[in-house]
């Protein structure tokens, strides 16, 4: 062995330190956990891509496998349940609100459920399949009532009331759906929500009535409509 091997081996052994060994270990470890969330990641994204399109065998597959069922998507935070809807993928819907770790009231980042979307969509058929599978109708601040009011869906408003819809839920600032209906314009609603017991002297936060707003947003028909109900 000649003495400029041996001097090469000693400086070597001399550089590799406890600190040198840890930092080595260290990053093994760092690079072995970005792996794995890469590849979670990449299975985030392979079911909800099933999800938005329908992909049946796929999410049965991945949920049977261990993938989370209530998994929440990045941008929206939206649950599958709410893609699907979004995204009219029947057949994963009908698999996920029959599946027994389904949480149907999963809320968005926006506190949106998948009964208040479906009322928002005016999706009546699918609401309706949620409610059945024991969706809540009720709950605190913004409700499905409110979207079906302000969307003037009278169907949905009427399967919301059948099964004992808040008349005069409170939105944070205290927003009704009869003030939500009376914004939009849509008589129809207000007249039945009138008729079910809302309340037309509420007022919001600010102090507003469902007058009030539908004189803010100019729906004539409205104001007229509202007025002379409050002179019965």
């Amino acid at each position: 062995m000649s003495q400029l091997w041996i001097t090469r081996f000693l400086v070597l052994a001399c550089t590799i330190t406890p600190f040198t060994l840890f930092a080595q270990q260290s990053s093994h470890q760092a690079s072995t956990q970005e792996i794995t969330q890469a590849a979670s990641m990449r299975q985030h994204d392979a079911f909800f891509y099933a999800v938005r399109f329908n992909d049946l065998k796929k999410v049965q597959a991945m949920v049977e496998q261990g993938f989370d069922l209530n998994a929440r998507e990045a941008s929206r935070g939206e649950s599958a349940l709410m893609i699907a809807i979004r995204e009219q993928s029947y057949d994963v819907f009908d698999y996920l609100i029959h599946h027994p770790k389904i949480h149907l009231d999963e809320r968005a980042n926006n506190g949106d459920t998948a009964l208040m979307l479906a009322a928002y969509l005016e999706k009546v058929d699918w609401l309706s399949e949620l409610i059945f599978a024991g969706a809540q109708v009720n709950q605190a601040g913004w409700t499905a009532l409110h979207y079906a009011a302000a969307a003037g869906d009278l169907q949905i408003v009427a399967v919301l009331l059948e099964h004992r819809a808040d008349l005069n839920a409170l939105s944070p600032n205290h927003t009704t759906p009869l003030m939500m209906a009376a914004r939009k314009g849509n008589v129809s609603v207000a007249e039945l929500l009138l008729k079910e017991g809302a309340s037309l002297d509420a007022k919001n936060m600010q102090g507003m009535t469902a007058l009030d707003f539908a004189v803010e947003s100019e729906k004539k028909e409205m104001q007229g409509f509202l007025q002379a109900w409050s002179r019965r």
